[in-house]
């Protein structure tokens, strides 16, 4: 059979098809404006719809491609050859997220510059990739590495240091609060309508004390803070990027507590858009609250209580945040975060009353504290978050007045309280929080019930509890001379108690947030450098346009300065700054040349992905960077009937574990851009789908090292004396090993290169396997022998076309049968659906089923086989082109019209209605589903079998059950 579609022939038919399409520029993308045509060199056609879709780009790696990666890519493809099949301008591009640290660990390891390697590792990923078939415009691809594009990645900086976030600003659309030109608020200061901080006009502040008023607005800004710090890596990283054993993402490395100054965004002005705005993009609910927990948004008061060591000396004043004001008259201690400034001067001695638990052994509160504060600066947030259970801490020698009933309590201090949440200090009410309660346990500290169940507590219960009340009840023990709450419920005595306390100015009613400015500060070579310089005074400079991009200066050695994994004490040690010839720069702006330091640091990997979609759709354009006719056109609000009012990508395919780093920034970045005016919808992405895992059986041996999966061998287990089959046993090398399950890998060991699969199978089995192993979103098992059947698919469908004894076109001209055209139809319109709500598995079941329908006719007619083969293009393209091709058509059929169903022919099938002549069939025959009894007794009785079978006998009764049974019964 010199014709079959073996994985020989599909290599050839791949091969052509893929060059012929990069030669018509088959799947150019037409703009409205600009360079940027269809093939044909036409611009987007007036109507066309657009439609933007999109993969979460990847990281170029130099392992290349495993079969897990391209399971998104196959779906976005397969999503935009049907769009385009169906008559939509589909923008379909992949660039490369190019920074990152892989490619400079391997710089320090062997001295080769980071971009060679990751342009190296870029062209591999582009051939294997290309080799799948994806139809993607080549001409919109770019890497964030490349100088046009940091030199915008740098530009959007300076906007976001040139803004700040003007909480009376009325937004386009509405609302109030938005990112404004720094400008804007330079002249408030100026024109006296914006009082400075210490009152002093504007004119007489220094330009250092300017810049320092400016630095508390700006949306980007130096701060001394406290940040993650990872001695291992070298480097301070987001929370994003601790695990919750309180350790770095990469490399596993402990992290710990450092003040550093550091740049910083001020993604917290954006909290509650950010949280209320995911309400109008379709994405899945698990990643919205995702989101919504990690901004963590909480409504309540903030408390003032007086704290002043023992006697009440030295009084100051400590605010505390609670989202449970009606509780105040229960609170009978305080706790602050280990690095709380009350902390820096506490009593000499212990007060009367403390007691011996609440010392930690120590002799004064003084040593106290400074033994806890090492202690918890050991940990990370993250740690101390998870540790919460396990209660920690020791009395300050503060006393703080409550102010609702003027009880001295004791302040502690505890790691379980942050700095970074609130204002670092609690009220404890251990009667109705179970942490406070187990605090109160653990240090015998009293519990005060100031809320109880409708009915009450138990007989004794307050006397001796042994949990906290956290429910919705009553309020009790909760007056004073100006306010009583006792008998509310919960909501009317929040609402009450806030009101009093704004009255008498120790309190407000305020929301409070979990979400932390991103710090943006790496130190790291392999990363944009800051468009900035420092003057003099150390404030930093936005560094003009024209002088855009700041590139990488040449460094002797790649690796920031790493340290023992525990160690401490260390110091951040940036690569740029051994060049200094590129720190200590002259220039001239505007003052005539000055020396200025560059920012040693460089920017997070997030940086450039904050932003790329809005490259895709010019990636040339050196003038601006992104056109506003082309940004409206792909991303504007109701650019299509299903973009909705925030505008967006129409279709991104990504893993669920960036939903809450890339994509909260991205959507943050955005919105500044918004309120700049630099894009006209509210939100970067509409419609999120997230992807499974392809995951794949791993080997161990007896030490627990992976060895390659391909190369381990199965032993099934001898069977019983029931039959019943005992264990397999898997081997390597003769060693028994063991199996595990998950995730598919290089270091697992049980990595399949997809260039194996294209060898053994060729690219479109490999994508209709894919496509067909089960849901999209669902994860699912990787087996290299079950590829065999979407093989077997494929040459069948090649065998109803193609002879494969003569490579002649066997279909012929005849009409389809009207079985044939009943089939046809209902599976144009089952695969329709199938793939226009993203089932491709579904879609492929229905046309494996069609395609071996037309298989068992006689011959194959053209006009069933053609709208096949349409339909098979978005999955198998290769294939359905060189089909289409030898059909007799001169045309790709990437933008023919794919197939419509005919409603004539998706009423429901006929059924078969047997009937009987006194008990005997004696007849068959089709009948609609709806026939009534009536017809159906009819159609019986003049049936020539049963007629001939009654032999002149007349009919007793005829009993019906239509539409599938009539008994006659004769005379």
């Amino acid at each position: 059979m010199p014709f079959r579609y073996t994985p020989a022939l599909a290599d050839g038919i791949e091969l052509k098809w893929q060059d012929a399409w990069a030669e018509r520029g088959t799947f150019w993308a037409a703009n409205p404006v600009g360079d940027l045509t269809d093939g044909d060199g036409h611009h987007a056609a007036p109507g066309a719809r657009p439609f933007f879709v999109m993969d979460m780009f990847p990281y170029p790696s130099g392992a290349g491609l495993h079969v897990g990666h391209p399971l998104g890519y196959i779906a976005t493809d397969v999503v935009g050859r049907f769009r385009r099949m169906r008559g939509d301008n589909v923008l379909h591009a992949l660039a490369y997220d190019a920074f990152g640290l892989p490619a400079e660990q391997y710089a320090v390891q062997t001295g080769q510059h980071p971009r060679v390697t990751t342009e190296a590792n870029i062209a591999t990923m582009r051939r294997q990739l290309r080799r799948l078939g994806l139809a993607h415009d080549d001409r919109r691809s770019f890497a964030t590495i490349d100088p046009g594009y940091v030199r915008w990645t740098q530009w959007i900086f300076l906007q976001v240091f040139s803004s700040w976030y003007d909480p009376d600003a009325e937004r386009p659309g509405g609302g109030r609060g938005a990112a404004r030109p720094i400008t804007e608020l330079v002249a408030t200061f100026e024109s006296g309508a914006r009082p400075t901080p210490d009152g002093r006009p504007w004119a007489d502040l220094t330009s250092t004390e300017q810049q320092a008023v400016l630095s508390e607005h700006r949306l980007a800004y130096v701060s001394e803070s406290p940040v993650n710090w990872c001695p291992g890596l070298g480097t301070v990283l987001a929370n994003e990027e601790v695990t919750s054993d309180g350790r770095s993402e990469r490399g596993n490395f402990p992290v710990f507590q450092r003040s550093l100054r550091q740049w910083n965004m001020r993604i917290t002005a954006y909290a509650d858009r950010l949280a209320d705005d995911l309400d109008l993009i379709d994405w899945p609910e698990k990643v919205r609250a995702m989101q919504r927990n990690w901004i963590g948004r909480s409504e309540g008061a903030r408390v003032t209580f007086t704290a002043g060591g023992v006697g009440g000396a030295n009084a100051r004043e400590v605010e505390v945040f609670t989202t449970r004001p009606d509780t105040l008259f229960g609170a009978t201690f305080m706790v602050v975060a280990p690095e709380h400034e009350l902390l820096d001067e506490v009593p000499a001695a212990w007060p009367d009353g403390t007691k011996d638990v609440w010392t930690g052994g120590h002799a004064s509160p003084a040593e106290a504290v400074a033994a806890y504060r090492a202690y918890a600066g050991a940990k990370t947030a993250v740690e101390r978050q998870a540790d919460a259970k396990t209660k920690s801490g020791v009395f300050t020698g503060h006393l703080a007045t409550n102010p609702v009933n003027g009880d001295l309590i004791p302040v502690f201090t505890a790691d379980y309280v942050l700095m970074g949440y609130g204002t670092g200090a609690i009220m404890a009410v251990p009667g109705g929080d179970e942490r406070d309660f187990a605090f109160a346990q653990a240090y015998d500290l009293p519990v005060v019930f100031t809320v109880v169940p409708d009915g009450g507590f138990a007989e004794g219960f307050e006397d001796a509890p042994d949990a906290a009340f956290t429910g919705q009840g009553v309020v009790q023990r909760s007056s004073n001379d100006s306010i009583s709450l006792d008998g509310l419920d919960v909501s009317t005595a929040k609402s009450r108690i806030i009101a009093w306390l704004e009255e008498r100015e120790v309190g407000t009613g305020t929301v409070t947030y979990r979400l932390r400015d991103w710090l943006f500060s790496r130190q790291r070579y392999w990363g944009e450098p800051f468009p900035v310089v420092y003057d003099e005074d150390d404030q930093p400079i936005a560094l003009p346009e024209s002088m855009l991009p700041v590139e990488l200066p040449e460094v002797p050695d790649y690796a920031p300065r790493t340290y023992a994994a525990d160690d401490v004490t260390s110091a951040p040690e940036p690569p740029l700054g051994r060049n200094d010839e590129w720190v200590h720069v002259t220039l001239d702006l505007g003052d005539g040349p000055k020396t200025y330091r560059r920012d040693t640091n460089t920017m997070p990997n997030w940086a450039g992905s904050c932003w790329y979609y809005l490259r895709y759709l010019d990636p040339a354009d050196d003038q601006q960077m992104v056109s506003p006719e082309l940004e409206k056109y792909w991303l504007g609000p109701q650019h299509n009937d299903t973009a909705g009012q925030a505008g967006g990508v129409d279709l991104y395919v990504g893993g669920v574990e960036h939903a809450v780093l890339h994509l909260l920034y991205a959507r943050f970045w955005h919105k500044i851009l918004f309120d700049l005016g630099h894009v006209s919808g509210v939100e970067p992405f509409h419609k999120l789908f997230n992807q499974g895992y392809i995951q794949a059986y791993a080997y161990t041996d007896d030490r627990g090292a992976y060895v390659p999966a391909a190369e381990v061998t199965e032993e099934p287990g001898a069977s019983d004396s029931s039959g019943e089959a005992g264990s397999t046993t898997f081997r390597w090398n003769g060693e028994v090993v063991h199996r595990e399950y998950g995730k598919i890998g290089k270091s697992l060991k049980n990595a399949v290169s997809p260039d194996d699969m294209y060898a053994e199978y060729g690219a479109d089995t490999f994508r209709v396997y894919e496509m067909s192993m089960g849901p999209l979103d669902m994860s699912r098992p990787w087996e290299t022998r079950a590829v065999v059947g979407a093989q077997r698919f494929l040459q069948r469908l090649w065998r109803n076309v193609v002879s494969e004894s003569t490579g002649e076109v066997t279909v012929t001209d005849d009409a389809p049968d009207a079985g044939t055209l009943r089939a046809l139809h209902r599976a144009i319109a089952d695969v329709t659906v199938e793939m226009e709500e993203m089932r491709p598995n579904t879609a492929i079941a229905k046309l494996i089923t069609f395609n071996n329908q037309l298989t068992g006719l006689a011959a194959v007619p053209r006009a069933a086989v053609e709208p096949l083969v349409l339909m098979v293009a978005p999955l198998a393209p290769h294939i359905a082109e060189e089909l289409w091709e030898r059909l007799g058509h001169e045309r790709s059929l990437a933008h023919e019209a794919f197939p419509v169903a005919d409603e004539r022919y998706l009423v429901e099938e006929t059924v078969t209605c047997v009937v009987q002549v006194a008990g005997k069939v004696r007849a068959r025959f089709e009948v609609p589903p709806t026939i009534s009894e009536d017809d159906l007794r009819e159609r019986a009785l003049a049936d020539e079998n049963v007629v001939r079978n009654l032999d002149g006998r007349g009919v007793r009764t005829v009993i019906v059950r239509a539409p599938k049974l009539v008994n006659v019964v004769p005379a």
